[in-house]
């Protein structure tokens, strides 16, 4: 049935071993429904790993998304950043593709003091030619830039929306209301994640909300932003307002915890949401 999955950014803490099928193995057991694989160091995994990965995940019934690595910035001075920045988000994409994951998620770039117009025009070209590349390729995978948490980088909401609507195809946006929360120091009330949500729809249509990736975590933020995550019960984010949000709007997707208890906040989302 449609609605949202709950599961851990990386492989729980408490699995046996630190790695992508113990994870997986380790969501299932907790009675979670999917994971992020955190490609963030790079791209390390070759293509009869992942390959073992989608096995794993299709037994357990686990769903699956990755992140792309953090040096990414398709607003860089330097053409040669530009293009090493794109070959990353299609390595990410293939091989979440060998792992049968659904989506790809990614930092995209930093204002670096340029005009956030013209940083967007960059970003949307540089982002072209990446689907395009992927598109050749028959991916199937999501590509999704995130709604990022500080003033310097490339990611608000209708940056991340315009994106999407304008470059269509598997391109679709990430959503971290925690990020958004600590960028701007408000969007933390029902009433706020509601407009969030009517923005998607109305940019992007029904599909999107069911289509929907999500980032939630605690957060620690100042006047730049994002500071670092915090679990959800030692920070302010109102968490159950935007679950309650969610439902309300009859969201389905991944729900992505970022906490630092990871499995243990992913395990309160899920109680929450299914109480509500």
């Amino acid at each position: 049935m449609p609605g949202l999955v709950f599961g851990t950014g990386g492989t729980p803490l408490s699995s046996r071993e630190q790695t992508t099928v113990a994870g997986i193995e380790r969501i299932a057991e907790l009675g979670l429904g999917c994971m992020e694989l955190e490609f963030v160091q790079g791209v390390k995994m070759g293509e009869r790993a992942a390959r073992g990965v989608a096995e794993t995940a299709a037994r357990l019934n686990v769903r699956l998304t990755a992140h792309a690595p953090y040096y990414i910035n398709l607003n860089s001075r330097e053409p040669e950043k530009v293009s090493a920045s794109q070959d990353r988000i299609v390595q990410t994409a293939r091989i979440a593709q060998f792992c049968g994951a659904e989506s790809i998620i990614f930092h995209p770039a930093f204002y670096l003091g340029d005009p956030p117009e013209k940083v967007y025009e960059t970003v949307k070209k540089h982002l072209a030619e990446v689907m395009n590349r992927l598109e050749r390729e028959n991916n199937r995978v999501w590509v999704r830039p995130e709604v990022m948490g500080k003033a310097s980088q490339f990611g608000t909401v209708t940056e991340i929306l315009d994106l999407s609507a304008e470059l269509g195809g598997r391109l679709a946006p990430g959503i971290d209301f925690a990020h958004w929360h600590a960028r701007t120091g408000r969007n933390n009330t029902y009433q706020e994640f509601a407009a969030v949500l009517e923005q998607v729809k109305e940019k992007l249509g029904r599909k999107a909300l069911d289509n929907m990736h999500i980032h939630i975590s605690g957060i620690a933020y100042g006047l730049k932003g994002e500071l670092k995550h915090r679990n959800l019960k030692e920070s302010d984010f109102r968490y159950v307002e935007l679950l309650k949000a969610l439902e309300d709007f009859g969201t389905s997707g991944m729900v992505i915890c970022e906490s630092p208890n990871l499995e243990e906040d992913a395990r309160l989302l899920q109680e929450t949401y299914h109480n509500l």
